[in-house]
């Protein structure tokens, strides 16, 4: 080996064997070989890093993830609770008092067995953006229903519906009386309704409505049948308004309750009123005696009834009375607006729960000696 070779191993190589400035290259056992060089030491951390606000909002990360990674997990079980089928067996009815808030609904439903958590029912009406939309009211809750089911269905008011009926011909008394009488209805009535206001039908209603509520609806209902059956009256009608349309429309009411009737009885009346004859009609009478409350069981008119000097007895009195005496349907309201065309002047009972109906006086005699002896127990030929 050359000086020149010697010169390059002492400067490139050190003791171990590794290439370096000086010793000659020591050889590596096989265990040295097996070794891992030794890692260096990770730089430190720099100040800013180490700086408390630097801590402080890294904290506030963490938290703000861990924050919404819990929100998300208790959305998508509180959905799972909200929408998932109920645990109701049967069908059951809840009733949802009037100013109820949702979490007193929540409560309740869950102490009645409706729902399982109180908690999910409140959370996803509010997540739904519902808590100010829930109706009182009593409702039919279906089996295994779940709680969107139950909150769509408060906040539809899709409650169960009742109905109360109100026969044509009933004073306002009466029909107060009826809607009194009905303990699912609530609340007090204000005042009896005028005579002839309130329009008798079937009228359907939740639990917990009041009975104000009814009678608005049917002193509502009046008005708007008074308008358009007025509006389609037949010409040349003895009638100055709507109110005299509905007065005499009580009359024919309280005359006969056979609907092939109506326009004929009502015929007799107008007839009468372009003769300026006058009207001469019992039911005017008992409501002359006894007014509102109707007439008393087992009363029969006598000829001093009919002498009575009220303002309603239509056999003292021209024309028409003062007012209604009682809430007539819409079928009264359509004969007196379209009556038959006849020349009858008179009517009597005829037996069979109709009229017979004469244009003369004397034919009217004849027609009230058969019904006395039909009345009597006679023969009528």
């Amino acid at each position: 080996m050359s000086r020149d070779d010697d010169h390059y191993d002492h400067d490139f190589s050190d003791r171990r064997g590794r290439p370096g400035r000086e010793g000659p290259v020591a050889p590596r056992s096989p265990v040295e070989a097996l070794q891992p060089e030794t890692v260096p030491p990770p730089p430190p951390r720099s100040r800013a890093a180490r700086h408390p606000a630097v801590i402080f909002l890294n904290l506030l990360i963490t938290a703000a993830v861990l924050a919404i990674v819990v929100a998300g997990v208790g959305f998508l079980m509180i959905r799972g609770q909200f929408e998932g089928e109920g645990t109701l067996e049967q069908a059951r009815t809840v009733t949802i008092p009037s100013g109820t808030g949702p979490l007193a609904i929540a409560r309740d439903l869950e102490e009645q067995g409706l729902i399982s958590s109180s908690w999910a029912f409140f959370a996803g009406v509010y997540i739904n953006g519902q808590q100010g939309n829930l109706k009182a009211g009593e409702y039919l809750i279906r089996a295994n229903a779940s709680m969107r089911d139950m909150m769509d269905t408060f906040v539809a008011g899709r409650g169960i519906l009742y109905a109360i009926s109100f026969p044509e011909g009933l004073t306002s008394k009466q029909i107060i009386d009826r809607v009194l009488a009905d303990d699912r209805l609530t609340g007090s009535v204000s005042a009896v309704p005028p005579e002839g206001s309130l329009l008798p039908e079937t009228y359907k209603f939740s639990r917990g409505d009041t009975r104000q509520s009814v009678l608005d609806r049917m002193a509502r209902d009046m008005e708007r049948a008074v308008a358009d059956v007025w509006s389609r009256r037949a010409s040349g009608l003895p009638l100055t308004s709507p109110e005299e349309l509905l007065i005499l429309a009580s009359i024919v009411e309280k005359e006969t309750a056979l609907a092939d009737e109506r326009s004929r009885v009502a015929a007799v009346f107008i007839n009468r009123m372009r003769l300026n004859m006058r009207l001469q009609t019992d039911p005017t009478v008992i409501y002359g005696l006894f007014g509102g409350e109707g007439k008393p069981e087992g009363f029969a008119l006598s000829r001093a009834d009919l002498e009575s000097q009220t303002a309603y007895n239509t056999y003292v009195i021209d024309g028409l009375p003062p007012g209604a005496i009682a809430n007539p349907g819409r079928a009264s309201l359509e004969a007196v607006a379209n009556p038959s065309r006849t020349g009858d002047l008179y009517f009597v009972a005829d037996g069979t729960g109709g009229h017979a109906f004469a244009e003369t006086y004397d034919d009217h005699l004849r027609n009230v000696v058969r019904w006395r002896q039909i009345r009597d127990g006679g023969s009528a030929n």
